[in-house]
């Protein structure tokens, strides 16, 4: 697969010109590939997209500051660590609360039983964490289930 040194877009293989801004390209292998080479600031790609995972301030950044918010992966990254972000803090907070109540019906004993597989549903979002910041170290572009195909939207993609 091909890529455009100047913008970073996939082209088909045997063009001349980027569809994306134009410019008179060769054939690049995938190994020079835009987000295996640094950008301005030293940071190539795919470290960026995985720093994109760490928080919801680094894949901020990286749609906002320059050389970063231009990358398609990077971008694809950033919105996806959102959405997992959002969807981790929203079932956490549903949980807690149905933990409570559930624990303030059975006298504490269901509430011991929602704690218990909440350490394994926690344990669980956590390797999917880690599954996805491995797979963007690794210029790969996995879209995870449902929060995937809206960020790939999001990215452009």
């Amino acid at each position: 697969m091909a890529f455009c040194a100047k913008c970073g877009a996939q082209m088909a293989e045997g063009t001349t010109f980027c569809g994306s801004c134009g410019a008179a390209v060769g054939s690049v292998t995938p190994a020079a590939a835009p987000s295996a080479t640094t950008t301005s600031t030293g940071m190539t790609s795919n470290v960026a997209g995985a720093l994109a995972y760490f928080t919801f301030i680094p894949a901020i950044v990286f749609l906002v500051v320059d050389p970063y918010k231009n990358d398609k992966f990077i971008r694809f990254h950033s919105f996806q660590s959102i959405f997992f972000s959002v969807v981790f803090i929203g079932f956490s907070i549903i949980w807690m609360i149905l933990s409570v109540i559930l624990g303030l019906v059975s006298l504490g004993f269901l509430g011991g039983v929602m704690f218990l597989l909440s350490l394994v549903i926690h344990l669980a979002f956590l390797g999917i964490w880690i599954f996805l910041t491995y797979k963007a170290y690794q210029n790969e572009l996995y879209q995870a289930p449902i929060i995937g195909a809206l960020a790939a939207k999001q990215a452009g993609l």
